[in-house]
């Protein structure tokens, strides 16, 4: 017989992260349409069927799939006073052997932006992928003119380390990016992350 997996879940003071399941697609489709405009200019181009119930199926069987294998941590962010969604974190491109690292993406709903609901998240996360994945260097990366994200990762405790040029598809096009790391044990400065 099959016994039934654990359910990932990453419990902070105000917030509850998990993976997305097939019942928050109404939920996730309406976040996403209410904070279209407010999301586009920093995220890549959306699909046609981007807020289709099969892609978000879609959505919902790669986090199962990713977490099991070990090569990434997609989660939905819920405020724990009323299990609102309020956004998603993803831990990605985990890699293993002399690397130990990955890369951490995330968005936030525009009612819920600038409330410390990402800071809460991004640090429960970077401490699971230090102390229980056992990762050495988070990574990530934004447009140099958003100031909230840059912000945001510095509060958290990453660091600036660079630019790197035509990084991504933004919006439908190439775009530069800001490279920022936290790393496990830290030299280059005191960080209460992890």
């Amino acid at each position: 017989m099959l016994g039934r997996r654990r359910r990932f879940r990453l419990d902070t003071e105000r917030l509850m992260l998990r993976p997305p399941a097939h019942g928050d697609f109404v939920g996730w489709s309406a976040l996403r349409v209410e904070s279209r405009d407010y999301l586009t200019p920093w995220e890549p181009s959306w699909a046609a069927d981007h807020l289709s119930r099969r892609a978000f199926t879609n959505r919902v069987y790669w986090a199962a799939r990713s977490i099991a294998a070990g090569t990434a941590v997609p989660l939905f962010i819920f405020r724990r006073e009323d299990e609102r969604l309020v956004g998603a974190i993803t831990l990605d491109n985990v890699r293993r052997g002399p690397a130990q690292s990955g890369v951490l993406g995330y968005w936030t709903g525009q009612p819920y932006a600038r409330q410390g609901y990402m800071r809460e998240s991004i640090e429960a996360l970077v401490f699971h992928a230090f102390e229980r994945l056992d990762l050495s260097r988070i990574e990530a990366a934004c447009l140099p003119e958003n100031a909230a994200s840059r912000g945001l990762l510095e509060r958290s405790g990453f660091k600036f380390e660079g630019v790197a040029q035509s990084y991504l598809q933004i919006n439908g096009r190439w775009r530069t990016h800001v490279l920022y790391a936290s790393l496990r044990g830290d030299r280059r400065g005191r960080t209460d992350v992890g």
